[in-house]
């Protein structure tokens, strides 16, 4: 549903699981719709030092990235029945450059952990994001001291690689070779 002056549009529901082409019909308001094996899940416009961290993450990647990668801030990932929107999104060279990026062609996913994604970011996608194979998932808590956990998908799920925390840079290997200063994020 959404607000238009004065009067409220609401958008149908399918008749049976929702699809990628029924998320086009949300406008673009801050939410994050994404879809859970035909299940829409909405989650509420984040503060703005989440997206500081998003900032500060695709700029390190960036600058890291080998020629022909690409960094993107949520960008979509199209996983069967799912269709999941990380923070930030890793592409291989030479991927499809589709609005809705194949598991194949992604190198590594990052989820900003908040409160209000916390379960969803830590438990739920995940399963999925392991489900699909994708390689490296990258889970950031922000804070006053902000910390990434680059995991990396092993045989029953995600195991930890490296820890990065504070301002002194910690080079991390995967999906290629960042230096990452998380303290400095914030």
């Amino acid at each position: 549903m959404t607000v238009v002056g004065q009067s409220i549009v609401r958008h149908p529901a399918p008749d049976g699981p929702w699809t990628e082409p029924d998320l086009h019909h949300f406008a673009q308001d801050g939410h994050r719709y994404e879809i859970v094996d035909g299940s829409l899940h909405v989650t509420p416009p984040q503060e703005p030092p989440h997206d500081t961290v998003v900032a500060a993450l695709v700029a390190t990647l960036r600058a890291a990235a080998p020629e022909g990668w690409w960094v993107c801030d949520r960008l979509g990932v199209a996983l069967g029945a799912s269709n999941l929107i990380p923070d930030v999104t890793v592409l291989r060279p030479h991927s499809s450059g589709s609005s809705w990026a194949a598991p194949g062609d992604v190198a590594l996913v990052v989820e900003v952990v908040s409160a209000s994604t916390r379960a969803y970011d830590e438990l739920l996608k995940p399963a999925l994001y392991a489900r699909a194979g994708i390689g490296c998932l990258w889970r950031v808590v922000p804070g006053a001291d902000p910390v990434v956990h680059a995991l990396g998908l092993g045989n029953a799920g995600y195991e930890p690689l490296q820890t990065a925390q504070g301002a002194d840079p910690v080079r991390i290997d995967a999906p290629f070779p960042v230096r990452v200063a998380p303290g400095t994020w914030v």
